[in-house]
C-alpha cells in the first residue's frame, strides 16, 4: 500500500503524503569501532500543535542516519536521539540540556522559532553546535550565534521571495496574518523588512491569532476591512486553514501566501479542495523531483521504510546528510569540540544536486526558494 501511494506521488502527483515514523524513536545502529558514535540530539514536537511537521522532519532525519550506518566505508557511526517537546520552548530548552548532559555531540533539528532560540541559547552556553533549526528566527543568523548552522534560508529570504513576486504581478496591498508567538512576530518583521527593501508601502493590515487557534473572526474582520490583494500568513496549518476558509466565506478573492513552516502536507489535509490557489514557499526540492540526485537517494531510503515522501521529511534527510558529510570528511576523531570547525569547513556543500551554505552567519543557506501552489486534487505546481 505504501509503495503504491509513493508511486502515485511521484508519477501522478495525485495526493500529498505525510511522513510517518514508527513507534521506536532512537535510531538502531551497529556497534561502532571502539564503541563510540557521533550523537545527534534532537528535540522535536512529536505531539501537540506542530506534531505533523515534527514527525515528518524527524522521520526524514532518521531515514538518513539509518541509511548512513548501513554503509561499510564510514569512519564513525551516527546515533540520533530524539525527545518530544510538544512544541513548547521551555521543554525544548530542558531537552537541549538533557541531550548534551547525556552525551550528545551536537544539537540538531529543533522545530519551532521559540524552541530553536531556546536550543541556541543552551548551545551557546555549553559550547555546542546547533545544526538545522527549523523555522529559526533571523537573529540566530548574526555574528553573536556563530555556533548555529542553518540548512534552510531565513524567514527574511522567504518573505523577500513572496513580496518580490507580489511586486512583479502588480500587487502592492499586502496584509500579514500571524500566530501570536515568536514565529508569527518573526514573520511579520520579515515581511516588513522585505517591503522596505523593495521600496514598497508597509502592510495595509496585520493581525495575530493565538497559537494553533481557529478563532480567527477578529483577524478576518481587521484584514478584510483594508481590502488587501495578498495576505501573507506566518502560521501553522490549523490557523492557516481556518483563516483561509473564513476569508473566502466572506467573499475574499485575493491571494494567500505562506511561509514554508506552515507544513504543506498537513495544510492539504486540513483544507482539502479549498487549498486551490494557495501559494507556499518551499526551501528544498520537490520530493517528487527524481532528476535530482538527493531526491533519488531519499526515495531509495523511503523504499525501505513505512514512510511516504514529504517536503518536511526530505528537509530532515538533507539536514542529517550535512552531519554525514562532516563525518565522512573529518574521520573517526570528530566530536563535540570539533563540530563547529567541521561544519564551517564544509562551505558550499552539494548534497546531491542541491547546495547548502552552512557557514555560520551566512544569511542565505540555500540557493533557491520555490513558490508553489497546490491544486484541489493535490498536484503541486511551480
Amino acid at each position: 500500500m505504501r509503495t503504491t501511494r509513493r508511486k502515485l506521488l511521484i508519477n501522478a502527483g495525485a495526493s500529498l503524503g505525510l511522513g510517518v515514523l514508527g513507534a521506536g524513536w532512537h535510531s538502531a545502529t551497529r556497534a561502532a569501532p571502539g564503541g563510540r558514535k557521533l550523537v545527534l540530539g534532537q528535540s522535536v514536537p512529536l505531539t501537540g500543535a506542530a506534531s505533523e511537521i515534527g514527525l515528518a522532519f524527524a522521520a526524514g532525519a532518521k531515514l538518513y542516519v539509518d541509511a548512513f550506518n548501513e554503509r561499510k566505508d564510514i569512519p564513525l557511526e551516527l546515533e540520533l536521539r530524539q525527545l518530544d517537546d510538544g512544541y513548547d520552548a521551555a521543554r525544548a530548552g530542558t531537552n537541549a540540556k538533557k541531550l548534551l548532559a547525556d552525551g550528545a555531540d551536537l544539537l540538531f533539528g529543533f522545530v519551532g522559532t521559540a524552541s530553536s532560540s531556546a536550543a541556541a541559547a543552551v548551545a551557546k552556553e555549553q559550547g555546542a553546535v546547533l545544526l538545522a533549526p527549523f523555522a529559526a528566527a533571523d537573529n540566530l543568523r548574526d555574528g553573536s550565534f556563530p555556533q548555529v548552522f542553518h540548512v534552510r534560508p531565513s524567514m527574511a529570504d522567504e518573505a523577500f521571495k513572496m513580496v518580490q513576486h507580489c511586486a512583479t504581478i502588480g500587487h502592492t496591498r499586502i496584509a500579514v496574518l500571524g500566530e501570536d508567538d515568536a514565529m508569527g512576530r518573526a514573520g511579520l518583521a520579515a515581511v516588513e523588512k522585505a517591503l522596505k527593501e523593495l521600496k514598497m508601502e508597509p502592510p495595509v493590515a496585520s493581525a495575530f491569532v493565538p497559537t494553533n487557534s481557529v478563532k480567527v473572526d477578529a483577524a478576518v474582520a481587521a484584514i478584510s476591512a483594508q481590502k488587501p490583494q495578498v495576505v501573507i500568513q506566518a502560521s501553522l496549518f490549523n490557523t492557516t486553514a481556518a483563516f483561509i476558509r473564513a476569508m473566502r466565506k466572506g467573499g475574499y478573492v485575493g491571494t494567500f501566501m505562506n511561509f514554508s513552516v506552515v507544513g504543506m502536507d498537513p495544510l492539504f489535509v486540513a483544507l482539502g479542495k479549498d487549498i486551490r490557489g494557495v501559494v507556499i514557499t518551499q526551501v528544498v526540492p520537490s520530493p517528487r523531483s527524481t532528476a535530482i540526485p538527493i531526491v533519488r537517494e531519499y526515495l531509495t531510503a523511503i523504499d525501505n521504510s513505512d514512510q511516504s515522501p514529504s517536503y518536511e521529511s526530505l528537509e530532515g534527510f538533507i539536514a542529517a546528510k550535512a552531519v554525514g558529510e562532516a563525518v565522512r570528511r573529518n574521520g573517526a576523531g570528530l566530536n563535540r569540540a570539533g563540530m563547529q570547525k567541521a561544519l564551517a569547513g564544509l562551505g558550499d556543500l552539494d548534497v546531491g544536486g542541491f547546495r547548502l551554505h552552512l557557514r555560520a552567519g551566512v544569511r542565505d543557506s540555500t540557493w533557491a526558494i520555490d513558490l508553489v501552489t497546490v491544486t484541489a486534487d493535490g498536484r503541486v505546481i511551480r
